[in-house]
C-alpha cells in the first residue's frame, strides 16, 4: 500500500491518498479538507482516479474539499458513518456557517461498525470511534498494520470533545477499545499532526 499524505487548508488537515501499489491508478481519498489545489495537482500529476471518499467524520475541515474533487473527478461516491451523514447537509453541524461557507452535501454510502470499505485489494475495516463527533470512525487494516483515526486519536493527544455531538468519556472509551486494541506495531495516520503508533501513544500519550 502508497500512502501520500497531503496537508490541505488553514486548519492543516491530514489528506491521505491511498492506493495498493505505484502501477494502479485507483485510489481512496481520505479527508479531502479546505484548499484542495495540493490534492487536485498530485492526482493529476501521478494520473490518479479516486474511486471513493471516505470520511473520518463530518467536522467542515475534513470535507470541505469533496465539490473541488467531484467538480474535477465525477461523481465520486462520499461514504460517511450513518450518525455523521446528515452533518454533510448541515453547516451548522458541519461547523462551515464559522468559516463563512456553507457547505451542504449528501453521503452516497452510510458506514458502520464492522463494515468493511476500500478498493480491490484493499479493504478497511470500518471502526467506529465516536467522541469527537457522535459518528466519528476510524478505517483500519490489520494487514498493512494501519489505522486512519481522523481526529479521535492524535501523537501525544486527543480529539476535541466541545463541539456539538463530542463527549470526553465516549471519546476516551473509543480509543481504549477500539484503538489501543490493535496491535502495538499500528501506524496511526490521524486527521492533524505526524504519524505515530498504538504502542507510543499507549506508552506516552499524556490524555490516556
Amino acid at each position: 500500500m502508497e500512502i501520500e499524505c497531503l496537508v490541505l487548508g488553514d486548519f492543516a488537515t491530514n489528506c491521505y491518498v491511498v492506493r495498493v501499489n505505484g502501477e494502479l491508478k485507483e485510489c481512496l481519498v481520505i479527508d479531502p479538507g479546505f484548499s484542495p489545489g495540493p490534492l487536485l495537482d498530485f492526482l493529476k500529476e501521478k494520473e490518479l482516479q479516486p474511486v471513493k471518499i471516505l470520511l473520518t467524520h463530518g467536522h467542515c475541515d475534513h470535507i470541505a474539499g469533496i465539490e473541488e474533487l467531484q467538480n474535477k473527478f465525477g461523481a465520486i461516491p462520499v461514504c460517511v458513518s450513518s450518525e455523521d451523514a446528515k452533518m454533510l447537509e448541515d453547516a451548522k453541524l458541519n461547523l462551515s456557517w464559522m468559516t463563512g461557507m456553507f457547505i451542504r452535501l449528501k453521503a452516497d454510502e452510510q458506514l458502520a461498525q464492522g463494515d468493511e470499505v476500500g478498493l480491490d485489494g484493499l479493504e478497511f475495516k470500518v471502526l467506529a470511534t465516536p467522541g469527537h463527533t457522535t459518528g466519528g470512525v476510524s478505517f483500519y487494516s490489520k494487514q498493512e498494520s494501519v489505522v486512519f483515526s481522523g481526529d479521535t486519536l492524535f501523537a501525544g493527544s486527543i480529539g476535541r470533545d466541545d463541539f456539538p455531538g463530542g463527549d470526553r468519556g465516549v471519546l476516551l472509551a473509543s480509543i481504549r477499545d477500539k484503538l489501543l486494541t490493535l496491535p502495538e506495531e499500528t501506524k496511526v495516520y490521524s486527521g492533524h499532526g505526524p504519524i505515530t503508533t498504538i504502542g507510543e501513544e499507549k506508552q506516552g500519550n499524556p490524555f490516556l
